[in-house]
């Protein structure tokens, strides 16, 4: 179990992390996503020894190591880049944690062959490590790591080295990997889709602090502010700005041209002190259809073919969203639409603070 609490960062006049905390559990896999900046890889760095906080804690089991060395913490840190040195044997690259340490030849070699076994790498230990594959070089990087028998695995974009061909496959073959191994592990990702497909738990992060943490389903489904809801999820939500206002089971949206009816039936008297707050209503494409009693009135822009559906993009007072259609129906471009929206998977922000208040 992994411990953070309210760790800030500061490098000069920059807060790089700015009192995050959270708790990871034994086994679990647990992500830092954000954009280039946030504060994740740092966050990492400072699990992992290798920075300094200048405020809060680091516990590991319990055990505050806020203070202790790298070396001293039982934390493997796997770099982007994977470092496997090109000039050595895979063998020699899972040992050389081992061989530093002056553990016996024989003893070496057992862990190292166990370890092989376990990543599939039996066949590689001969080869040379600039000869490797990048899902191999991942595979040996980890190994490395496994063998000295850490309580947590860190990973710094596991990734972004790979291209788009092979990513998806990587994603899978990591997800089982790790799971299999029954480890802490952390990874820090930029990549939405990364971090949803591989995590039990993801924490984004915004400007160093902490946003949200939950399930890849609770960020994707119940994101606690605008950022969060358009940073995860592809295609991104849709957007549309104007003017709330609220009846007793109705929930009406104003534009500046037009008015649409968002919900009907449903009890929105809660809302009523919201009537005439500037808000930006969202949905993700797959929360929405275009139907006859539609109530949400746009033009259609452009009609595309993706995999086993058509996308279809709707002007909707100047502004765009995209809603999945049936491969085999007939859109016209250029044509009226009206549009429904799932009332229970609508979103709605203050357009000021980005807060979701529905």
């Amino acid at each position: 179990m992994v411990k953070v609490e309210n760790v800030t960062k500061r490098f000069e006049n920059v807060v790089a992390v700015d009192k995050v905390s959270f708790e990871v559990y034994k086994g679990e896999l647990f992500s830092l996503l954000g954009p280039s900046g946030c504060g994740k890889t740092t966050t990492l760095r400072i699990i992992a020894g290798l920075e300094k906080p200048d405020e809060g804690r680091v516990y590991i089991d319990g055990v505050d190591v806020t203070g202790r060395p790298a070396r001293e913490r039982e934390v493997c840190l796997v770099f982007q880049e994977y470092a496997v040195f090109p000039h050595m044997s895979v063998y020699d690259n899972i040992a050389f944690g081992l061989t530093n340490r002056k553990i016996p030849k024989a003893e070496i070699y057992e862990k190292v062959k166990e370890v092989a076994d376990l990543l599939d790498l039996t066949n590689y230990l001969s080869f040379k490590g600039g000869k490797l594959g990048l899902s191999e070089q991942q595979r040996v990087a980890i190994a490395r790591c496994l063998v000295v028998k850490p309580k947590v695995l860190l990973l710094d974009e596991p990734l972004t080295l790979a291209d788009a061909k092979i990513k998806e496959k990587m994603r899978r073959e990591l997800k089982k990997l790790l799971k299999d191994l029954e480890l802490t592990v952390i990874f820090v990702t930029h990549d939405q889709l990364e971090a949803l497909m591989i995590s039990d738990r993801v924490a984004i992060m915004r400007k160093g602090k902490i946003v949200q943490i939950g399930s890849p389903g609770e960020v994707y489904d119940n994101p606690i502010n605008l950022f969060v809801a358009t940073f995860v999820g592809s295609p991104t939500i849709n957007l549309l700005e104007g003017v709330l206002e609220v009846s007793d089971r109705e929930l009406v949206f104003k534009t500046d041209t037009r008015t649409h009816v968002l919900a009907t039936n449903i009890d929105v008297s809660r809302l009523k002190d919201l009537s005439g707050l500037e808000v930006i209503v969202g949905f993700r494409p797959e929360d929405a259809e275009i139907a006859t009693d539609g109530t949400v009135k746009g033009t259609i822009d452009i009609v595309e073919i993706s995999e086993d559906r058509k996308v279809i993009h709707v002007d909707v007072d100047n502004m765009k969203i995209r809603v999945f259609g049936d491969l085999f129906a007939s859109y016209q471009e250029g044509g009226p639409v009206n549009i429904k929206i799932n009332p229970f998977k609508l979103f709605v922000f203050d357009k000021k603070t980005g807060n979701r208040i529905l």
